[in-house]
């Protein structure tokens, strides 16, 4: 089992259960280091006092919190962890709603509640039964690293669930970003839904993270000193071109249906590319032939110039040996 991130107890009413907190998910994301680039030396980033300027090591850091006013007020773990929260080592459930009245939005970090000890057994299995049988699931309040927090409690494969869940005040309203109103034909729509049906799966758990593997190509093919991966064949669509809905749609159905009966189902993964230098305007354009004709005019004045300075030239120096 992995390593317990917080130890405490569910608050069912008059039941207490007694719980670990681990976490339900895992990072197989690949991380890299700075280095120096010369010689590959990692660079660490060091913690620097922004008054004297020294490195400080972690036993030498606590917490502050700065006032409006500019003036910091230093607190101590101590002092949070003696705050007269109840739900300080607690997971209280206050109430029970159906799922679907939960905005998926809301849900953030997802753990998973394992029983601390023997005496939790029953207790546990109580509230995993009764969650399975009246299909709802729990709203609960606990206290977790500095903040009072909101959460959800339901049943997969077994296990208790907690969902960390955001405040309703920290969800933006999404009004300034909905489009215009436009028509839009039945027949789209009915298309559009023809495509969903097409599109639709059972499980989507045999899809991979393509970017992941791909980087680990890279890698492997970099340290045993191989040719690199070629790059994939950029089938992305050209921006800005006008498309005929309907058109798009049947074809997407058409390519899902192929997709279905060759037993792909795999999504494809654009990649995001930098935009391309915009082409010069036609002021622009004018301003630079402009420039070039005066600079050509300039250079044939120059010439013609020269030309009459060496004739007159040329003139002195035969009267002179006329002369002589």
């Amino acid at each position: 089992m992995p390593r317990p991130l917080w130890t405490g107890a569910i608050s069912f009413g008059l039941v207490t259960i007694p719980v670990k907190v681990v976490s339900a998910t895992q990072d197989h994301s690949i991380h890299f280091r700075q280095v120096h680039l010369e010689d590959l030396g990692r660079v660490r980033t060091k913690k620097v006092c922004e008054l004297d300027g020294e490195a400080l090591s972690q036993d030498e850091i606590g917490k502050g919190y700065e006032r409006p006013g500019g003036e910091t007020v230093p607190i101590t773990d101590e002092e949070l962890d003696q705050m007269p929260l109840p739900t300080a080592k607690a997971i209280e459930i206050v109430a029970f709603v159906d799922a679907d009245s939960i905005d998926p939005i809301r849900i953030s970090d997802s753990y998973y509640l394992a029983t601390d000890g023997q005496v939790a057994a029953k207790p546990y299995t109580l509230l995993r039964r009764a969650l399975e049988r009246s299909d709802k699931v729990a709203i609960a309040k606990f206290a977790w690293h500095n903040r009072e927090r909101l959460g959800l409690l339901r049943v997969r494969e077994g296990a208790i669930v907690l969902h960390s869940m955001r405040w309703p005040d920290e969800i933006r309203n999404p009004e300034s970003l909905a489009p215009r109103q436009v028509e839009v034909d039945e027949d789209e729509i009915e298309r559009a839904v023809q495509l969903t049906d097409t599109m639709a799966l059972d499980s989507i758990s045999q899809f991979r993270d393509a970017y992941r593997d791909a980087l680990e190509e890279l890698l492997t093919a970099k340290s045993e000193g191989k040719e690199l991966p070629e790059p994939a064949e950029d089938g992305e669509r050209k921006q800005g071109q006008v498309l005929d809905l309907m058109a798009a749609l049947n074809a997407s159905v058409a390519a899902a249906k192929e997709s279905r009966e060759s037993g792909g189902g795999e999504a494809t993964v654009h990649e995001m590319r930098p935009r391309k230098k915009a082409a010069p305007s036609k002021k622009t354009a004018a301003s630079k032939k402009t420039a070039a004709s005066k600079k050509t005019a300039a250079q044939k004045t120059g010439g013609k110039k020269t030309a009459a300075a060496k004739k007159t030239t040329a003139k002195r120096t035969a009267k002179k040996r006329s002369a002589s």
